[in-house]
């Protein structure tokens, strides 16, 4: 008896996922981990998984750079999702996911929606509600990375719409608003392109990562840790990177006093984007309160870097002591496996990891 064609196609389909999906599996075996420390998959359904935000019930929502959001579900809690569902489809790059009192926030390239009560709708989810739709519609680092700061206000930026340029208001900023979409102001400028940030649980400060221009050489200039503890603030671009790297097209007349130097720099082209305080309780000591970023990896360096989550330890007066590599092994041979994309702590005290490139969400557990 001869299959039907589309019947066929299915069940290549079928093979060719549980064949990816036990490939990325396989491949845990080349993540590098401190002592005590082990990686599983979270999820391994789905594709260009990005940012990540938790629900009250323990969802797990994640963004992508296609046109769908999905929310993970682990009734069992025994580390791994047993239902991924579809929040929303034909979206335009909805890769920012926030929630705050039931509501899931998406952000898009020109606007924010709104899922209300949206954890007890998993299965059938409600029309968004539009709650800001003037963002600018360039798509050139376009995508947005969001979260709710401790004062209430979501918080949005706004890349640079080009690898280096003078763009002007809003571009190259942070930006926050009120939950209904109202009181709209600029929060931080001479942000080229941040894709992660997060507040201090000590002081509830800003801290973000940003992404150094491109065409400098291999080694220049940094990626940047930067802290905003108030608003106001302009972190050099175009005009200075880094804490002493004038720029060559558009830093003349310009000095570093006129800015807000990084706290660290880490190396060129790593593409540092999600970053979490880490407040569990699994962990050992070391890395209470400290700063977990997700290196997403270079794509135009000579030799890659990057693909890795690193981990800042920081002192008792908030200030960043160094960058240590946590977990690495996404990167073989410059042949690239993975890349992690955001990080978000359970409830539990386990880190998840978005990998965009494979398509999954990783749990990473320690135990004596």
């Amino acid at each position: 008896m001869r299959l039907k064609p589309i019947l066929f196609a299915a069940i290549l389909l079928l093979i060719a996922h549980y064949s990816f999906a036990a490939d990325i599996a396989d491949k845990l075996k080349y993540i590098k981990l401190p002592p005590g420390f082990h990686i599983s998959i979270y999820s391994d359904k789905v594709p260009g998984a990005r940012s990540i935000a938790l629900g009250d019930k323990g969802t797990v929502f994640i963004g992508t750079r296609g046109s769908k959001v999905y929310a993970l579900i682990d009734p069992d809690k025994n580390g791994k999702a047993k239902a991924v569902y579809v929040i929303a489809d034909n979206l335009d790059t909805p890769n920012g996911v926030a929630f705050r009192d039931g509501s899931l926030y998406v952000a898009e390239i020109s606007r924010i929606l709104r899922f209300d009560n949206i954890e007890d709708h998993l299965k059938n989810p409600p029309k968004p509600v539009v709650v800001y739709d003037k963002y600018p519609d360039k798509t050139h680092h376009g995508w947005k990375f969001i979260r709710f700061g401790p004062d209430g206000y979501l918080y949005v930026p706004i890349g640079a719409p080009c690898n280096i340029c003078d763009p002007g208001d809003p571009f190259a900023s942070i930006t926050r608003l009120k939950p209904d979409g109202s009181g709209f102001e600029i929060f931080a400028r001479g942000v080229r392109n941040t894709v992660g940030f997060d507040w201090d649980p000590v002081t509830k400060e800003l801290w973000f990562t940003d992404n150094g221009r491109d065409w400098m050489g291999d080694e220049l200039p940094p990626d940047e840790l930067n802290h905003a503890p108030r608003p106001g603030m302009h972190f050099g671009f175009p005009y200075w990177h880094g804490k002493n790297i004038s720029d060559p097209e558009f830093g003349k007349g310009h000095k570093a006093s006129e800015f807000t130097p990084p706290e660290l720099e880490f190396p060129a082209h790593v593409a540092s984007l999600g970053i979490r305080f880490y407040t569990g309780d699994m962990f050992p000591a070391k890395y209470k309160d400290g700063i977990f970023v997700a290196e997403h990896g270079s794509w135009n360096r000579s030799t890659k870097i990057g693909y890795r989550v690193e981990f800042v330890p920081m002192t008792k007066d908030r200030k960043p002591v160094k960058h240590e590599v946590f977990a690495e092994g996404w990167l073989q041979s410059q042949d690239p496996w993975g890349r992690p994309v955001d990080v978000q702590v359970m409830p539990d005290g386990a880190l998840l990891v978005s990998d965009d490139y494979a398509g999954a969400v990783y749990k990473i557990t320690y135990k004596k």
